[in-house]
């Protein structure tokens, strides 16, 4: 488990950032963190006060890694790049979260590592990471300016025949009023725009294979692009189902089986295939080694 409780007690009276410094080899900045994400509870209370002095009965909420067993594909001195399977989160959803791809990141490369992007939980493929905090700066900021680029494939319902440049602003969406997304093509939303390109018609399932790209970094942008175009990726349970099937899945009501025959696959079929950019003077282009195709 990624949250473990370790309990402490203290007979002198000890300012609770002192301790947390010491006692974890954390800086003040990171202890009075901890007290804000109330880690730490005294005498059965969650500790507010950033200043407070501790005595009696101390239990902290520590991250301790919980690796899965996973290897980097590619790693430097300042960065390793991973090939997520299909189902791990990225990051701990919340303390009840038994593992994520953060947990091995920690586990090879200590506390200062860090995942420097998202994808999906059941999107497979690379996931990029810095090994300290110099190069997670670095990596934020290059994404934010959108000097890292990234290519998907994806299995997508119906025949596409021709390339597609799909430039459709997405929003957050606030009402559940028809369907249940969870974003929607809204012209109100922030600039999403995707490139599309057709590789392989299967006649007898009706399913294109297609390579996406997308020029801006939206939440579930691939997702909710190709659901516009009519064109939804196989498996997605959210992005072309009805809003009590989408509502059943998000509930967690909606059984593999019933699932499958509804969308045509157990997971969403979207996959990292590649990631590009520039660290320090050298340009990589690096590609995933699992074998999408045989998914389907």
């Amino acid at each position: 488990m990624a949250f473990v409780k370790k309990v402490f007690f203290i007979e002198n009276e000890t300012k609770a950032f002192l301790f947390l410094m010491k006692k974890f080899h954390i800086s003040q900045k990171e202890s009075q963190r901890w007290i804000d994400k109330k880690r730490v509870k005294l005498n059965g209370e969650i500790l507010i006060n950033k200043a407070a002095f501790l005595k009696g009965e101390v239990e902290i909420s520590l991250y301790e890694p919980s690796p899965f067993g996973l290897k980097p594909l590619f790693e430097s001195k300042d960065f390793a790049l991973f090939d997520k399977p299909s189902g791990l989160l990225v990051h701990p959803k919340n303390r009840k979260t038994l593992h994520s791809l953060t947990d091995d990141v920690r586990y090879l490369f200590g506390k200062d590592a860090n995942i420097a992007h998202r994808i999906d939980k059941e999107t497979s493929g690379l996931v990029l990471c810095s090994k300290n905090k110099e190069s997670e700066i670095y990596f934020k900021k290059a994404f934010e300016k959108r000097e890292i680029k990234k290519g998907y494939l994806a299995f997508v319902k119906g025949e596409l025949k021709q390339e597609l440049f799909i430039d459709e602003p997405i929003a957050k969406n606030r009402e559940y009023s028809d369907i249940k997304l969870k974003v929607r093509i809204d012209k109100s939303g922030k600039e999403a725009k995707t490139y599309i390109k057709p590789i392989k018609y299967f006649q007898e399932k009706n399913i294109t294979l297609i390579e996406a790209i997308p020029l801006t970094g939206r939440q579930h942008q691939i997702r909710v692009h190709m659901f516009h175009v009519k064109h939804p990726i196989v498996g997605d349970p959210i992005y072309g189902m009805s809003f009590e099937n989408a509502e059943a899945y998000l509930n967690k009501e909606l059984d593999q089986k019933r699932r499958k025959e509804l969308t045509g696959a157990d997971r969403l079929m979207l996959h990292a295939n590649w990631i590009e950019f520039i660290y320090k003077g050298f340009r990589y282009k690096l590609y995933s080694k699992m074998d999408f195709r045989d998914t389907l």
